[in-house]
């Protein structure tokens, strides 16, 4: 009796069991572990890029796929982790949340929250590697983003879907450059990513101060990856901020992505695969080295109407050692780029701030990323600097024995660098650049001593806005500068000449003296 209970009990369990589900689940071993690197035998079926799960919650990312082994990089802490664990294939592919939610907000490169916000909303999420648009998918750069800052805008333009490298020694103002673009784009349509690589934290809490002390972490999304993270948060900092900006792309709209800096991606990327025995090449770093940072910044376009004409732009930032851009990761991401804009360490000693040095400095979509209005001051600008630069080099010999001609040059190319010299976080609208750089090139500024050119400007500025707002307007509706426009904004000018008396070196404006 009992042994027909048995049986049926057996039977009954295997009714209620019937039509469970069996998966399959690729598991392999832990063989070695150190240094944020797992060996593991095993894992036959693994994909490259593909997430692994270990034992205590922690998560790798599979790497080198050899024929007996795979190597992985672990995303976290991994002290309790030892030979003989066991670890399991998760079938998914790296990805970040993406979406709106984000906006405002300090990531890691996995996506999650570190600024204490509570968690993050998202609807959907995009693997953080992706093949990028292709030329079919793409259209050629032909708006502006505006960066504010006079020397760029006016010489070194940039265009959204536009890969503008930023390049210099540490501590010439690469950073300054990426934030004042930024905070440029308060009430704009521009959604901006800014990636930090290798920084120290408290720096990166220093720059989400600034932009929130200025209004732009409401349209801002900053992923960090500071120096004290491991080689594989760095490694993957750069791929999340690029999949955060695409989603904006995919929606039509329009995304600026800052990556600060990738030579320490590149040192992060040398780090893992020096660990991960990889062969060894120029400089030590592993032979993909160009592949890493041209699969990250072709992501970077601008598309055509049936794609949605959203936009991803790129600003990655190069630090030099010694002025030294023959280097090889600054050759790479040179190559790589359409123009840079490449700061010196001598012309920001001397004051000269943005420190841009305007004969190496080159933007390779030119006056397609600028207004009408901006394009026809410009013309004369870059050919004054050009020929100041040329002229002042004899000059410093003397300037007795010069004709006039050559005298009036490097007068006016003196005040133009004065004119473009511009203090951190004071970017200025496209519509006072264009009615300013008019003044200083038609020669209008001739006669205002060197030492109160920036006087002037203030001044200038001032007197645009109280008499004459219409012309400020005009431009910026229109971003063209019409005859009629153009008349009004010399009979400004002169009307403002005519309010300065010159006494010496000292200018009066409405009695008051200019300092």
């Amino acid at each position: 009796m009992a042994r027909a209970q048995d049986i049926a009990y057996v039977i009954k369990q295997q009714i209620e069991q019937f039509g469970a589900t069996v998966t399959e689940v690729d598991v392999g071993t832990v063989v070695g572990v150190g240094d944020g690197i797992a060996h593991i035998h095993g894992l036959s079926g693994v994909k490259y890029n593909e997430l692994l799960e270990f034992p205590h919650g922690v998560i790798g990312l599979a790497l080198n796929l050899e024929e007996d082994s795979v190597g992985s990089i672990l995303l976290g802490e991994y002290a309790e982790i030892k030979e003989g664990d066991e670890v399991k294939c998760t079938g998914r592919i790296v990805e970040v949340p993406v979406g709106e939610g984000l906006i405002g907000r300090v990531v890691n490169p996995l996506g999650q929250p570190i600024d204490g916000k509570g968690p993050i909303s998202y609807q959907s999420t995009r693997p953080i590697e992706r093949v990028a648009p292709n030329v079919v998918a793409r259209m050629s750069v032909d708006t502006p983003v505006q960066t504010g800052i006079k020397a760029i805008d006016s010489m070194i333009p940039i265009g959204r879907g536009q890969r503008e490298l930023i390049i210099g020694d540490r501590s010439t103002g690469k950073t300054a450059i990426a934030l004042d673009t930024i905070i440029n784009q308060k009430s704009g349509d521009l959604i901006c990513i800014y990636v930090a690589i290798g920084q120290k934290a408290s720096k990166v809490v220093q720059t989400v101060a600034t932009l929130e002390k200025y209004g732009a972490m409401e349209h801002t999304i900053v992923v960090s990856a500071s120096a004290a993270e491991s080689a594989a948060l760095q490694y993957l900092a750069p791929y999340a901020g690029c999949a955060f900006g695409e989603e904006f792309m995919a929606q039509g709209r329009d995304a600026l992505v800052i990556y600060d800096d990738l030579s320490k991606h590149a040192w992060a990327y040398r780090q893992i695969s020096l660990l991960l025995r990889r062969p060894a090449g120029r400089e030590a770093y592993p032979g993909d080295i160009f592949y890493l940072h041209s699969r990250l910044l072709e992501r970077a376009a601008k598309l055509n109407d049936e794609h949605g004409g959203g936009s991803l732009t790129a600003l990655p930032i190069i630090e030099t050692q010694a002025n030294d851009i023959s280097a090889y990761i600054p050759t790479n991401v040179i190559s790589i780029t359409d123009g840079q804009i490449y700061l010196e360490t001598e012309l920001f000693n001397a004051g000269i701030r943005p420190a841009m040095n305007v004969g190496l400095s080159v933007s390779r979509v030119g006056g397609a990323a600028q207004t009408k209005a901006m394009k026809k001051v410009t013309g004369r600008l870059r050919i004054d600097l050009a020929q100041y630069r040329e002229m002042s080099t004899f000059a410093q010999f003397g300037t007795t024995d010069l004709d006039r001609a050559t005298r009036l040059q490097l007068e006016r190319g003196q005040r133009i660098t004065e004119i473009l010299k511009q203090p951190q976080y004071v970017p200025v609208p496209m519509e006072k650049q264009v009615m300013l750089l008019y003044a200083v090139t038609n020669g209008y500024l001739d006669d205002v001593p060197v030492d109160s050119v920036r006087s002037v400007e203030e001044a200038f500025q001032r007197f645009m806005e109280t008499s004459s707002p219409d012309i400020g307007k005009a431009i910026a509706s229109e971003k063209a500068l019409s005859d009629d426009t153009e008349e009004k904004l010399k009979k400004a000018i002169n009307d403002f000449k005519q309010t300065i008396s010159s006494e010496g070196d000292t200018l009066l404006l409405s009695g008051e003296k200019i300092t």
